[in-house]
């Protein structure tokens, strides 16, 4: 199947009033994974490579065009982002090698150097018809560079996305990147002025710490793209683990990427599901 476009997966997932699920890629096992799931759910999804995975690989390029072979080989739409990207140059890359979409970040920037950065970005990608997403309000966790308890302003949402002439703004809302247990504090009401705000699709970052409930939730309140990265490791380690200490004599590491390549695919179908539901999961 070829390429869909983010702006495709994203927009229809809003039409639908439900979520699209954004998995980070961390090595080709992951990228299989998360595809096998998706197909798994009958669900599109969004396969995303930060600049930091980039970094490990040594460049974009090797982790970059393995994980577009596999998205072109699915048996359901599927497009690659470019996530966290602080480099302009590594924008300028992912274009170059067939990204559907890029998040460029800027948030780390005084507010008016964000703008002017982003919008040049911005400018650069739909000139090769790539679908950009931003930051604004930082969240929290990201290697230091974003305050705990920052919260978006609606109004200054409403303002960075014009200036920008982004197509997706990544809010912060209660959330934060590499939480290893599922207990953030949405702020629902927030995301409902939100997206009252802004007439682009909102995306929820470090939802990893966001359980099925409040991922339901934060949905029906009015995100759209979904990212989840750390609890997909957790789920690829545990396994690795798992198997590791039941055969303490394995030296094939196909052994036990397999089952970890598993464990990925089955959370992945589930937390599809989860942001598909037709109607918010009930709080008990």
């Amino acid at each position: 199947m070829p390429l869909t476009t983010t702006d495709e997966i994203v927009l229809g997932a809003r039409e639908r009033n439900a979520g699209a699920g954004a998995f980070n890629v961390i090595q080709i096992e992951h990228a299989q994974a998360i595809v096998a799931g998706a197909e798994a759910a009958g669900l599109p999804v969004i396969l995303q490579i930060s600049e930091n995975t980039a970094r490990y690989h040594g460049s974009l390029e090797p982790i970059g065009l393995a994980t577009l072979a596999i998205a072109r080989r699915a048996a359901v739409p599927v497009s690659v982002h470019l996530d966290h990207a602080e480099s302009p140059e590594l924008v300028r890359e992912a274009v170059a090698l067939g990204f559907c979409s890029v998040m460029f970040d800027a948030s780390a920037l005084p507010y008016e150097e964000n703008v002017a950065a982003t919008r040049e970005m911005t400018d650069y990608c739909h000139r090769h018809d790539v679908w950009v997403e931003a930051e604004l309000g930082e969240v929290g966790g990201k290697d230091g560079a974003h305050a705990p308890g920052v919260r978006t302003d609606p109004d200054e949402a409403r303002a960075f996305v014009a200036a920008t002439a982004v197509d997706a703004l990544a809010v912060a809302v209660g959330s934060s990147h590499a939480m290893l247990t599922r207990d953030a504090v949405l702020d629902f009401a927030l995301v409902s002025r939100l997206r009252e705000a802004v007439d682009v699709p909102l995306v929820l970052h470090g939802s990893s710490g966001v359980g099925d409930v409040d991922l339901s939730w934060a949905v029906n309140a009015g995100m759209t793209k979904v990212n989840v990265a750390t609890h997909l490791n957790k789920a690829f380690t545990g396994a690795v683990r798992t198997h590791l200490g039941e055969n303490g004599s394995t030296v094939d590491p196909r052994r036990y990427l397999g089952p970890a390549r598993t464990a990925v695919a089955e959370a992945v179908t589930h937390l599809l599901q989860v942001l598909a539901a037709e109607a918010p999961l009930v709080r008990t």
